[in-house]
């Protein structure tokens, strides 16, 4: 058998090492996880780091440091492939984009202790939980603050509807609302409605408004006899 022949102790001991540190770390950070009942969980992110590790163990012993760099690259590709499936979109919000990081950085350990870098497994290990833990009061700290400004980059939309015959009069009064306001204006579009109502769509030029001030400007559009209705959204680019 080729296996008898080719077979040598310390080699293979070498890639055990190789694997079993990255097996236990990558327990440590899936055990993180599944405690917070995140779905991939444990068993994931041990295979992803295990399976890393033997890929760059393997292209290292049969094709030397070239090939386990080249190996490693491809890991990256096909392990941000593999996150991204657990990325879901809901509506504005964007669910599992930090599991796809967790998943990321577990095949970084994995390819730090299948390059014999056991130390530095260790050390990315340790970076990624506190990352996952640690953090966490932070941003449940910043997420409790109550925002009067909202500050964020995206376009801001008016829509106002009015009955046909008042478009002009309040096109003018929106710009003296929202310039009064310190809100200005980009440009102003009409949408038709019906036969007898339209909508003037204002797109706001700041990236940081003042919700009060919008919430008030509307306020007074809405007094007004032909204002049928009057609102504003946000639309960003993206978040987490």
């Amino acid at each position: 058998m080729r296996f008898i022949q080719t077979f040598e102790l310390a080699p293979f001991l070498d890639s055990f090492v190789s694997l079993f540190s990255a097996f236990v770390l990558g327990t440590a950070i899936g055990a993180e996880r599944q405690y917070r009942q995140r779905v991939p969980g444990l068993r994931t992110n041990v295979l992803v780091a295990v399976g890393a590790a033997a890929f760059v163990d393997l292209a290292a012993r049969i094709g030397g440091t070239e090939g386990a760099v080249r190996v490693i690259a491809y890991v990256v590709s096909g392990v941000g492939f593999l996150g991204a499936g657990t990325i879901m979109k809901e509506g504005a919000n964007v669910r599992g984009l930090n599991t796809a990081a967790t998943l990321w950085a577990s095949a970084a350990v994995g390819a730090c202790a299948g390059a014999d870098m056991v130390a530095e497994a260790v050390m990315v290990t340790i970076f990624i939980l506190m990352g996952n833990t640690l953090l966490r009061p932070v941003v449940n700290l910043i997420n409790s603050r109550p925002l009067d400004t909202i500050a964020s980059e995206g376009e801001f939309t008016v829509r106002v509807t009015v009955n046909d015959e008042a478009v002009p009069t309040v096109r003018n009064q929106l710009t003296r609302q929202l310039s009064t306001a310190n809100l200005p204006i980009s440009e102003i579009e009409t949408e038709e409605v019906s036969d007898t109502v339209t909508d003037l769509v204002a797109t706001l030029v700041a990236t940081s408004i003042d919700a009060k001030a919008l919430d008030a400007a509307l306020a007074n559009l809405r007094t007004q006899p032909d204002v049928r209705h009057a609102s504003w959204e946000m639309n960003t680019a993206g978040s987490e």
